[in-house]
């Protein structure tokens, strides 16, 4: 198949392309996963989440230009809502990101959620694997940022990076169910703030509420990414967060989780699929969903009925 020998060869226009009909889930973005899908598997996954307003599109500009001085190649993912009239992303965090354009070590994508839930479009994944099979070191995935239920990002990332700022009230409570349990590292942004400090504190008292870690405990970091200030840092925190995956043989549980996770999801997709279509196409669907709305059967009935019929 041509373009995937174009997407190892780095061609841009073929990864882009391949991208655009896994959103538009096309027959042919499947063949061409499944012929890329073996030799995924070597990028390393970082995920951006954290409330609206957090500056986590420049964090993800000023980290992707202090992995692009140690020579790594990146991917950036930038996840954003949809709009409720085009079905494309409303922010497109590429404007944000001008400066690495033309720059041949980073591909960006922006990607509308179309209605997903968890913070992530339904094709991410399949997208990750597209930059990874496309030789990218380092891929950041950048959430959309609406809150609690951010937390699917785990089943994507290697490192998670929770965006917190001081001065939103209910900031840290955003994140306090799920969110929190998630992080891997957390980042206080926009520090030169008011209440920067008072911010780490609840961040320091919420982790000591916490179930715990053995294995590793979330630094607090402090930055102000529209100076540059602390992404150092931070990029210190992801490396030191890789290494401790690596010499505790976490990160290749964590990508057997992501495998579980991508299976389990196409199997229910494809076989509440293909159920609904045969269904559909003998009658049963319209007739069952009838005797529904005129109470002749219970809905929970109807469906053990089907996947009963379906040898289920």
């Amino acid at each position: 198949m041509e373009i995937i020998e174009r997407i190892r060869r780095q061609d841009v226009r073929a990864i882009a392309r391949l991208m655009s009909l896994v959103e538009n889930n096309a027959p042919e973005a499947t063949a061409a996963l499944k012929e890329l899908y073996p030799i995924t598997g070597q990028a390393f996954i970082v995920g951006i989440t954290g409330p609206p307003g957090s500056g986590k599109s420049t964090l993800t500009d000023q980290l992707t230009k202090e992995f692009r001085r140690d020579g790594k190649t990146v991917g950036i993912i930038a996840v954003d809502p949809t709009s409720p009239f085009t079905g494309g992303a409303i922010l497109a965090d590429r404007i944000r990101m001008q400066q690495h354009s033309l720059d041949a070590g980073v591909f960006i994508r922006s990607m509308a959620t179309r209605g997903h839930l968890g913070g992530l479009a339904r094709a991410t994944g399949d997208v990750v694997n597209v930059l990874d099979a496309a030789g990218k070191e380092l891929i950041l995935v950048e959430t959309v940022g609406v809150g609690q239920d951010e937390v699917e990002v785990v089943k994507t990332a290697d490192t998670c990076v929770v965006v917190s700022v001081p001065g939103l009230g209910d900031d840290v409570q955003a994140i306090k169910a799920g969110i929190l349990e998630i992080a891997d590292i957390f980042v206080v942004n926009k520090a030169d703030r008011e209440g920067a400090d008072k911010t780490v504190t609840e961040l320091q008292a919420m982790m000591g509420l916490g179930p715990g870690r053995s294995d590793w405990s979330p630094p607090i970091l402090k930055t102000v990414a529209t100076q540059g200030q602390g992404i150092a840092e931070l990029v210190q925190g992801i490396l030191a967060h890789r290494a401790h995956l690596d010499r505790r043989g976490l990160r290749q549980m964590r990508q057997r989780e992501r495998s579980r996770a991508l299976f389990l999801e196409l199997l229910q997709e494809q076989g509440t699929r293909r159920l609904l279509e045969r269904a559909s196409a003998n009658g049963t669907l319209e007739h069952t969903i009838e005797r529904i709305a005129k109470r002749e059967m219970d809905p929970y009935s109807a469906v053990e009925e089907l996947l009963a019929k379906a040898g289920l």
